[in-house]
Parts: C-alpha cells; structure tokens; sequence
C-alpha cells in the first residue's frame, strides 16, 4: 500500500505527503490543515527571531495533535566589502526614489540565533526539524538527536545527499531543479547541481540508506505516486500549498502563478543574492544587467527587503519576489485540507487503491 513508507513510520504520518516550509508564506492554520490531513505540515522559519517561533509553534500546537515539522536556515557567514554595498545602492536607488524609500545598511548578525531557535525547537517538544542551505554543525546535530528529533537535510545533488546522510540527517529532501524557491545548494555551485527531480531521487535513494523525500515540480497524486515508484519514501510539495487559503503568500503572489505558464519561472539571484526559482518579472529583468554587482546572501536581501515590503504593500508585483516551482499550470485556488484529500484520492485511483478508506 503506497501510504505505508519508511518516512511514514518514522514521522507517524498517515501519508508520504510533506508541505514544503515556505520561509515567509506558511502560517500555522496552514501546517495544521496538513498535519491533521494526514500529510506533515512544516513551519518555514528560516527568517523567524525567537519570539515568533515560538509564537507559531504554539499556536500550531493549539490546532493540531498530530506530527509537524519546522525548517531552520543553517547560518551563512558571506562578506561584502562598502564599496560593493555602495554599488548597489546606487543600482536600486531608482527604486528607492520611487517609493520613496531610505535604504538600510546591510549587515550579518553572528549572534546566536540559530542557536536560540535549536533550543525551541528542545524545549517545545518539536520532534521533526529540518534545515536548508546546509548541515548544522556536529554539537548541533547531538544535541538535537539527543532531544529525540528527527532531523531532515536538503540536498540537490547525490554528493550532498551522501553528505547528508554521514553528518547524521534521519532522511533527507532531494530538490529538484524544477522547485520553487531558494536552492538548497551547498556542496557546489547553484548552476552546477540543476538536477531533474525525476533524474534526481533514483541516483540519491541508489546513493544512501537513509529515506529520501522527492521535491520540486510535484503538484498532485501523479507526482506523489510517481516519486514514490522512483525510490523516495515521500513528496514534498512547495507552490501546490503556496497558493491555498491558508497560505501567507500576497494575493498578488497567488494570482500571478494561477495566471502563469510552465515556461514563465526562471532562476535568479536578483533578490536574495541566492539562487531560487520564481517568475520572471521587471526586477529580474533589471538586475540581468548588474548581475556582477550582486551582493552575496544574505546583503542582497536585506538590501531589497524594503523594496519588496512595499511593493507588495501596494500590490505592485512585477519588483516582487514571487517564488514558484514549473509546475504553475497546475496550481489550484483551494483550502489545504481539500488539495491534500484530492492528492489523496488521485494517488488511490492511479494506484489500483480507491476502496481504501481513510
């Protein structure tokens, strides 16, 4: 039976089902629907100070029992020089001027963040973590297995899976080159590890012994059912949940992918200063001419965080980021918990499984 996997056991969900963590767009309502569908609902954190994680935690432990899952952002420490800071002011000052915009000064807080979210995580009796950009480091890695946590990495290549595996992951997300959103590249250059799923999770579930998770391009129960038959213990879906009711993506940011095609998505940097897949408007079109003065992640988000603040404010989606995966065409305008119990239901009829009742 296609619900009963190694991933399923191990995380106590009903299916191989995983809402991806959309760092700035999942809510708790969202995260419960999943969860208490069925599936793994996931808490994007990647951005969150302590006092709104723990916020959203409890709250999405108020309207769920079951399994869920958050995502943490493993620290990266990149340098910028003024002079480069200075540059790309001067490129964005048109933007700035126009909505009338004072531009901060970029900077990377080595404060102990990361460190205070893993101690959340502890003390509110989370059992499923999962990072993205890299591996926490060893202690980490202890300290939250000892906590009894099931800890799931990202990778976009076998190597980074392989990775994965030796630093101590519990399973670990293969991400496709067709996901939406930031890559979760770390052992090789974003342009060189632009793998296909469908490519993707045979190689890595040949590669490790640990579960794999199929990610990027999945949408409905024929994805679902077609990464289980490639090897993995379960399919991680991003843009499906990104345009739900509970989702906290801007309207405009759903409209635009229920109004896009397969071949309007496109990999940049121009926002973030890291590579992530969303759909090609003016900003992205701008900054191909400055792609050289880019400033490494996270500068070049903090640089334009007030930019896209405001534009999204005022509904103006072609200088936003709107992060999407290639499969835009099938994005629906639903609830959560009705696009999971049609995933469902798809997956039981290509399954020969449709007497299985829930």
């Amino acid at each position: 039976m296609w619900i009963q996997t190694e991933v399923t056991r191990q995380l106590n969900i009903k299916y191989p089902i995983i809402q991806a963590p959309m760092a700035g767009s999942t809510t708790p309502e969202l995260v419960a629907a999943v969860s208490n569908g069925g599936g793994l609902g996931s808490i994007g954190a990647g951005y969150y100070n302590p006092e709104k994680f723990r916020t959203d935690i409890a709250k999405t432990q108020t309207l769920t029992d079951k399994p869920f899952a958050v995502n943490l952002f493993v620290p990266e420490y990149n340098e910028v020089t003024s002079t480069q800071i200075d540059r790309m002011k001067e490129i964005l000052t048109p933007y700035y001027e126009e909505f009338n915009i004072e531009p901060d000064m970029p900077t990377i807080d080595k404060d102990d963040t990361f460190g205070q979210l893993v101690k959340i995580v502890i003390d509110t009796n989370v059992k499923i973590c999962s990072f993205t950009f890299g591996i926490p480091d060893p202690v980490t890695v202890e300290k939250l297995k000892e906590a009894g946590v099931i800890l799931i990495g990202c990778a976009t290549t076998v190597e980074e899976a392989v990775l994965n595996e030796q630093a101590g992951m519990d399973m670990v997300v293969v991400q496709g080159f067709e996901a939406g959103g930031h890559r979760g590249s770390f052992a090789q250059k974003t342009l060189q590890s632009t793998i296909g799923t469908m490519a993707l999770v045979p190689q890595a579930a040949d590669a490790v012994a640990i579960p794999v998770i199929a990610a990027g391009g999945i949408m409905d129960g024929r994805g679902v059912y077609a990464s289980l038959t490639l090897g993995a213990g379960a399919a991680q879906l991003g843009t499906a949940f990104l345009t739900t009711k509970e989702s906290k993506a801007p309207e405009i940011h759903k409209e635009k992918i229920l109004n896009s095609t397969e071949m309007d998505t496109v990999l940049t940097k121009s926002f973030s200063g890291k590579y992530a897949r969303g759909i090609r408007n003016r900003f992205i079109d701008d900054m191909e001419h400055h792609q050289e003065d880019i400033l490494a992640y996270p500068f070049q988000n903090q640089i334009t965080k007030k930019i896209r603040s405001k534009v999204a404010a005022e509904g103006r989606n072609d200088l936003l980021h709107l992060w999407s995966g290639q499969g835009v065409k099938m994005s629906r305008d639903t609830e959560a918990k009705e696009l999971l119990k049609d995933i469902v239901d798809q997956v039981n009829k290509i399954s020969g499984n449709e007497a299985y009742h829930r």
